[in-house]
């Protein structure tokens, strides 16, 4: 058929029409996409999205939150820095509205990044209700931001103390069996830490929000526990980590919070060693308790006892972690081949730490004993929920139980392992199916274009 000048006419209104239209349509879904924004998580464990730990902080927060970027627009590869931090800022700003990013370039406004006394060349700053913290640019993800504004909530720093001076424990030791790791991570959630020997100080500080008491090595003083009796019975908050070695003078101690402390070591089979006997007992339940309210992974406890506690001590008691449900507490010799013997051993399943508390005056005391301090240890803090579950105790025991502990993703979806075959599959389409089929697609659109004229 040939085309008359009237039928090419109608062709080109038809065309223009279309790009008019397409135009229309590309600038609304513009302005569409300019003003409304959705967005799906689809890695495997939603390590894009805020966990609820982190929502938590920022919904705790009354008031505006305040966050200043001290960086370069552009790094050495010319990428946009400043882009970058709006971006990954944005995930909080949709949680608190109120949160307002400010971007300064350090060497447009020098006088503005000193005035800030950075730490460190790129950082930000992060304001809320007067208190300020830092996070330095490398640092800036999830867990640290999170731990940031767990500081600011936590307003004026808790004084953790730890007993010293008889070989316990030491909340900033690196040795294996010390609790530095875990002290350290108390000091990022913002409390401070120091140690305190009995045996110099007059007494325990008012001021602490808490005592740690690890097993110690040799014999308290009696002077010594009598300043920390006075301490519990002044209302003070504790955290004790009782091991399977004998007391060492803190009998007092038990007898004051109607502990009973069976002898001997808890054995789960469940998680058999490679060799030696099965002392490593795991808990995957927990009692319904602010403490492990939100736990939900595993919990590993080495070379743990029984703990219980008597009600009518005055004191309201709250069983906490139960292990062991097929094992039972060896107080026999600990060898490969333990096996139960009911004439002497207590079956599980085996609690092994409690909460206690009671109110002293006007405030409330709460005190947790846990059977093991090995959990906490620097060999052991890494394991499943550990680190959690300790962090989790701090905050109750410094009584901010709407402080919780922010988690490091597991990164599962971090790698994507091809085979070769796979890719092969992946160059030949990319780098010929597709162009191929362009090709294909322009010749068969030209020709016909052609065979219409």
């Amino acid at each position: 058929m040939q085309a008359t000048g009237r039928l090419r006419w109608q062709q080109r209104i038809q065309s223009g029409i279309f790009v008019i239209l397409l135009a229309v349509v590309t600038a609304l879904m513009a302005y569409l996409a300019h003003q409304y924004r959705y967005e799906k998580d689809v890695t495997r464990n939603a390590r894009n999205t805020l966990s609820s730990a982190t929502l938590g902080a920022l919904q705790q927060m009354q008031g505006p939150l305040r966050v200043t970027a001290y960086a370069v627009r552009q790094d050495a590869g010319g990428s946009n820095v400043h882009r970058m931090i709006e971006e990954r800022v944005r995930n909080y700003q949709r949680v608190k509205r109120d949160l307002e990013l400010r971007l300064v370039d350090p060497r447009e406004q020098p006088k503005a990044a000193a005035e800030a006394g950075l730490r460190s060349p790129n950082a930000l700053v992060i304001e809320y209700q007067r208190r300020s913290e830092q996070v330095a640019l490398s640092d800036f993800n999830e867990q640290n931001f999170a731990n940031a504004l767990v500081r600011l909530l936590r307003g004026a720093n808790s004084l953790v103390l730890w007993l010293d001076g008889h070989g316990e424990r030491k909340l900033d030791g690196i040795a294996n069996h010390d609790l530095g790791s875990f002290g350290q991570q108390l000091r990022e959630k913002g409390f401070s830490t120091s140690s305190i020997n009995l045996g110099l100080a007059q007494e325990v500080p008012a001021n602490a929000a808490l005592l740690v008491v690890t097993h110690p090595q040799v014999e308290l003083q009696a002077g010594e526990v009598d300043k920390l009796l006075s301490f519990v019975d002044h209302g003070g908050n504790l955290l004790w980590l009782i091991d399977t070695e004998p007391l060492r003078g803190l009998q007092p101690l038990a007898e004051k919070l109607g502990l009973v402390l069976t002898p001997g070591t808890v054995i789960d089979p469940a998680l058999p060693p490679r060799s030696g006997p099965p002392v490593f007992a795991v808990a995957a339940n927990y009692a319904r308790h602010p403490v492990a309210g939100t736990l939900q992974y595993n919990t590993l406890f080495p070379h743990a006892r029984q703990v219980g506690a008597d009600d009518g001590a005055g004191w309201r008691v709250t069983p906490l972690i139960d292990v062991a449900p097929r094992g039972w507490v060896e107080t026999g010799k600990l060898d490969a081949k333990s096996t139960f013997d009911k004439s002497r051993d207590f079956p599980g399943p085996v609690n092994i730490a409690t909460a206690l508390e009671r109110t002293v005056g006007d405030r409330e005391q709460r005190v947790i004993v846990v059977g093991t301090g090995h959990f906490l240890s620097n060999s052991f803090i890494g394991n499943g929920g550990n680190l959690a579950l300790g962090v989790s105790m701090m905050n109750w025991l410094a009584g901010e139980d709407a402080l919780v502990t922010i988690d490091p993703r597991p990164a599962a979806d971090i790698q994507l392992e091809v085979g070769t075959l796979h890719l092969y599959a992946i160059a030949a389409i990319v780098l010929l199916g597709l162009p191929l089929i362009f090709v294909l697609t322009g010749v068969l659109v030209w020709w016909r274009r052609r065979n219409a004229g």
